[in-house]
């Protein structure tokens, strides 16, 4: 196994771990709804303390549902982690070009690229030719492409 995929291996566990450990362990038995909100938990606790505070400003959106909430939630995180894992995997994308990149910029890669230029080279006479042979073809007088389509 690779460091790469034991170190994903690790952090996978150690959120699983952070997932189930509350369930097991029992922390929120005590509580009326165990794993409310930090929203909730703090506006409960701002009441206990000055029943009489009032918020300085309202939601600009007030959800009709607590399901809809939910949902809308889990659409911004959904969201969010596909921005991140665009960005990561862009990131990736271009550090596996460079290493690409620099590798055929080493000894060894040198007869690649001289087989690359050769037909480069090639490819372009050929077109030369061709051109030269289309050029000359309507020079004579036959006016363009002749009758078979070959051009010369």
């Amino acid at each position: 196994m690779s460091r790469n995929a034991k170190i994903n291996t690790l952090l996978l566990l150690v959120v699983a771990a952070l997932a189930v450990l509350p369930l097991v362990l029992g922390l929120g038995d005590h509580k009326e709804e165990p794993f409310a909100g930090a929203d909730a938990e703090a506006e409960t606790a701002i009441t206990e303390l000055q029943p009489d505070y009032e918020p300085w400003f309202s939601p600009l959106y007030e959800p009709p549902s607590g399901e809809i909430e939910s949902a809308l939630f889990a659409l911004q995180a959904a969201l969010g982690a596909g921005v991140l894992a665009y960005y990561f995997g862009l990131r990736r994308g271009r550090r596996q070009g460079a290493v690409r990149a620099e590798a055929a910029g080493k000894p060894g890669a040198e007869a690649d690229a001289a087989n690359v230029t050769a037909t480069a080279h090639a490819t372009a006479t050929a077109a030369a030719t061709a051109h030269a042979s289309a050029t000359a073809h309507d020079e004579g007088g036959s006016g363009g492409v002749s009758g078979d389509g070959a051009g010369a």
